[in-house]
């Protein structure tokens, strides 16, 4: 007692001294730490008992938070279906506001039922738009016989059940059974307006016409001398609905590029939450833009002529035919850019900039989906509070985290294991690669995708939708899901700290996509591969991930706000990096350029990859641009370097050019970590002790070696962030003079490292270390079924171990749920500090106790457990309680045709093609039974504990 006292205060004396830092632990868990689920209200058919009881099993479950998303209803719950925003559904809301605040969740709300922003209250005027066009040819002398009018093709495409458009009256929303049919997009039949007439004459002369066509369509001109082609530009009713969308949602999306109409929408939610309380809400939610998943594309609001000659300083009237890409290549391309400019600058203004600041009146913020939007999508991301990615592609995600770290956002969150596999596939192992890959992308706050609403009353498995994981209390990996839970917040504690630790900003060269024709108008911004695709910044971003270089996107708009103090580079959010990499743009704007050499004169490095910039984007001002663009450009005077680089000085720093980034980000100073050749992967945060690194083994091999840092650090803590252990790491010098940690990472696993410049007194990491063969668990495992369904089997006993579905009798096939297995032996010989337990293999958790005390809820890829010595005794019992997944009993009741896809809208789709039945939807009919249980070899190797490393 005396000799711990002793040493207690000893420690208290060292840290208490300057130099010394503080002992590791784990920062404490709040709600935002912890991950939240999307809460699908299907048809908003919810009440009072089930929102509490739902909730507390969410809150007992370690989740955070709900976002609520209304989205169609259920077959056979009619009855119970709330209007979206109707007042009983603000009682809901306000409901379980009050529920979530006394269980310390928080809560975000979907702004439309479904998505994207829209419903019954979005006026024709108000709805999208898009722009469509005819020419005719004339001789002077002529009159046009034509009448300029344009009727709208009809179209209608329905989800649920087809209905003919004869059968439909306007607006859409004003029909009857709109959740039988869930239409998806719906074009009346009907003349359009004219929104401009422009006359062309081969000798390069222009005329505006509009006001001479009468409301017949008349035409009162007489062509002058020579040859004439006339534009007739028209805009038309897109007729996009709200996808997914519950009762009192349905109707037109709204025009996006419109304030008027963002602003009208917006007021309808002011309306039905006046004389409420919205405590406790925390953010509005927008899922997506996904106006253009339908036939043609929202690309028109009524005021863009007005709003081009704005802010481009030209009339796009006169230049209709290189619009629609009939004039020179090059006039093309210019007003193409600047027409897909205007459109991105009115997305962000008046809509997502529009919606943020109303939001602040309800005191809320935003959390935003922009990927797939028809602008840069890192300004929206940036003017959102929130960011929101989804997907599995790095670089994709990297857009949202990106706009978070330049802009000084605490959080950048993810709507997270959509589709990791099929319906009823996907194990929490599974989920634990989804929820990894996003920490890795710079992502700190991951949204489950999702968790139905699933009312008490409603049979095995409850109500269940399109998506393919299902997050809720019916899932046999519920009892288990507290366990990824956990540890999602523990990684998610660190990374939602400090600031980001990044080195290059990569920019986003825009200009040159924008500048890219296509089918149709615009582009759709979706990560690399829809609006960047076969462009350098795509290979170039997968090189820096490859080669362990931590970087980040950054926007024109963003670099602008960028500052330089010596070589290091500070964005407007507050984060430093090292060096700008332009990625092979060819076009830049006259005030980019001039931002990256005044950068460089202050002295940064900037990188240019392949190649500098030959001309400015755009057609507006052209001449005077393109002038002042090479009189910067002549401020660089170039020098040869190594393996055809070269470098000009430019006040107190360098420009490079090159085509090999690796060694011209060597030559900016940047290093990478070389973490990445041994297979692992790796996110960086600063704090003011060092650097928080998370890391993951994403190889097939286990990874026990020292690993470089590339930071200064006399001490490293090490965190295991699913096991819960933690301690002071091994480090060393390397001969280079760079600290070296030693990491012990099985596949799939994961651990923080926190570094520190300071000394740390603290207790040692306890590494593992076999210290002799592994030793078979053998006798006979006393197996009993607990719960779950359809029937529980009977109790066995086995001798061998093997999946449970290759057992006698026909329960044991279908059976989803829960099997505890039973095993007595004896305390194994041998001097180690303790015995690491592998279960081989299981399908598909395992909640292992000993000799009735917990030692640990396992999820996978592997499934070891370290036991100490002194918790083993002469006898002792091993309980391994398994959970399959809900695989087996689904393709039962498939087999059976008993029913429980009954939802509306999509019911459900497959991921799959082998898992599509005649009507195009999943089955799971044809499925042999998954493996279940505990499948072993179950082990026992003898194991070390200390720092005793190789």
């Amino acid at each position: 007692m005396k000799k711990s006292l002793a040493l207690s205060l000893l420690l208290t004396a060292a840290l208490a001294q300057p130099g010394f830092a503080q002992a590791p632990k784990w920062p404490e868990i709040t709600q935002q730490a912890k991950p939240w689920t999307r809460w699908w209200w299907q048809g908003s058919a919810v009440n009072e008992q089930d929102l509490t009881r739902l909730l507390t099993q969410y809150q007992q479950a370690g989740l955070g938070g709900v976002e609520i998303t209304t989205i169609y209803g259920q077959q056979g719950a009619e009855p119970q279906f709330i209007n979206f925003l109707s007042p009983r559904w603000v009682d809901m809301l306000e409901h379980t506001l009050k529920e979530s605040g006394r269980l310390g969740l928080g809560v975000d709300m979907a702004q439309a039922s479904g998505w994207p922003f829209g419903g019954p209250w979005v006026s024709s005027a108000d709805a999208c738009k898009y722009a469509t066009y005819q020419t005719y040819a004339m001789q002077g002398g002529e009159q046009l016989q034509q009448a300029v009018t344009f009727v709208q093709k009809p179209i209608v495409r329905t989800v649920g059940q087809p209905i003919d458009l004869k059968q439909l009256k306007e607006p859409v929303a004003s029909n009857p059974d709109l959740q039988l049919h869930a239409f998806d997009q719906v074009r009346f039949e009907k003349p359009l307006p004219l929104q401009a007439l422009m006359a062309y004459s081969e000798k390069g002369e222009m005329l505006d016409l509009t006001s001479k066509v009468d409301a017949a369509g008349k035409l009162n001109w007489t062509a002058p001398p020579g040859r004439w082609k006339l534009y007739a530009l028209f805009e038309g009713w897109h007729g996009k609905q709200v996808e997914r969308a519950g009762p009192g949602g349905e109707g037109d999306v709204v025009d996006h590029f419109s304030k008027t109409a963002t602003q009208h929408y917006l007021q309808h939610f002011d309306e039905a939450f006046k004389g409420r309380s919205l405590k406790g809400l925390r953010a509005f939610f927008n899922d997506s833009y996904e106006v253009d998943d339908a036939q043609g594309e929202a690309n028109w609001t009524p005021l863009m002529f007005s709003e081009f000659q704005k802010r481009r300083g030209y009339d796009l009237r006169q230049h209709l035919p290189a619009l629609f890409g009939q004039a020179s290549a090059d006039e093309n391309q210019r007003v193409l850019t600047d027409y897909r400019e205007t459109i991105s600058e009115l997305l962000l203004e008046n809509y997502t900039q529009t919606w943020g600041a109303w939001a602040k009146t309800h005191g809320a913020l935003i959390r935003n989906q922009a990927h797939g939007s028809p602008a840069n999508i890192l300004d929206l991301y940036a003017a959102t509070d929130i960011p929101e990615t989804e997907g599995e592609d790095l670089l994709r995600i990297k857009f949202a985290s990106s706009a978070a770290h330049v802009t000084g956002k605490k959080l950048a969150s993810s709507e997270t294991a959509t589709w990791e596999n099929d319906h009823f596939l996907s194990s929490l192992g599974d989920v634990k690669k989804a929820l990894d890959r996003m920490l890795l992308g710079g992502i700190n706050h991951t949204f489950y995708h999702g968790t139905n609403y699933s009312p008490q009353s409603a049979p095995w498995p409850g109500w269940l939708f399109y998506a393919a994981v299902h997050f809720n209390p019916n899932n046999t990996f519920w009892p288990d899901f507290g366990q990824l839970n956990r540890y999602v917040a523990h990684c998610q504690s660190f990374l939602q700290a400090g600031k980001p630790a990044n080195d290059v900003l990569v920019y986003l060269p825009i200009y040159d996509a924008y500048q890219k024709p296509g089918k149709v108008l615009l582009q759709h911004f979706d990560g690399i591969e829809h609006g960047f695709k076969g462009m350098t910044v795509g290979t170039t971003g997968e090189e820096l991930l490859k080669r362990g270089y931590g970087f980040d996107f950054i926007s024109d708009k963003q670099l602008l706000q960028v500052t330089a103090a010596g070589k290091t580079l500070q964005t407007g959010g507050g984060a430093t990096y090292q060096t700008i990499l332009v990625p092979d743009a060819r076009t830049l704007p006259l005030p980019t350029l001039a931002q990256l050499l005044k950068l460089a004169s202050s002295g940064a490095t900037i990188v240019f990859q392949n190649g500098l910039p030959t001309d400015v984007p755009g057609w507006g001002n052209l001449a005077a641009r393109r002038a002042a663009f090479k009189k910067q450009l002549a401020q660089l005077k170039f020098t040869a370097g190594a393996k055809g680089s070269k470098k000009a000085v430019l006040g107190k720093g360098a420009v490079l050019v090159g085509a090999n980034v690796d060694q011209l980000l060597a030559q900016a100073g940047v290093k990478r970590e070389t973490m990445v050749d041994s297979g692992l992967q790796f996110e960086r945060r600063r704090s003011a002790k060092g650097l928080t690194y998370f890391v993951a083994n994403w190889s097939p091999k286990p990874v026990h070696a020292w690993v470089p840092l590339q930071t200064a650090a006399k001490s490293v803590a090490l965190y295991n962030p699913m096991t819960e252990q933690l301690g002071m790491a091994a480090v060393r010098t390397s001969a280079k003079g760079q600290p070296e940690v030693y990491v012990q990472l099985a596949p799939g696993e994961s651990c923080l490292l926190e570094t520190s410049t300071a000394a740390v007194i603290a207790p040692a990491y306890a590494y593992q270390k076999p210290a002799g063969p592994a030793q078979p668990l053998t006798g006979r495992w006393d197996v009993k079924f607990g719960v779950g369904g359809p029937e529980l089997p009977a109790p066995t006993q086995v001798e061998s171990l093997s999946s449970w579905t290759t057992w006698q009798g026909d329960a044991v096939k279908k059976f989803a749920g829960t099997a505890t297995y039973t095993l007595a032996f004896a305390r194994p010989q041998g001097a180690a500090d303790g015995w690491l337990l592998d279960l081989g293999r299981v399908a598909e958790t395992a909640r292992v106790h000993l000799n009735g005390q917990p030692l640990a809820t396992l999820i996978g890829p592997t499934y070891q457990v370290f036991i100490p010595k002194a918790q083993l005794q002469a006898t002792n019992t091993l309980t391994v309680a398994v959970s399959n997944g809900m695989a087996n009993r689904i393709a039962d009741m498939d087999r059976r045709h008993e029913s429980y896809k009954n939802a509306y809208n999509i019911n459900m789709s497959s991921k799959l093609a082998e898992n599509r039945g005649p009507n195009g939807l999943f089955t799971a009919e044809k499925w042999t039974p998954r493996e279940s249980g505990l499948l072993g070899p179950v082990t026992l190797t003898p194991t070390t504990t200390g720092q005793q490393v190789q």
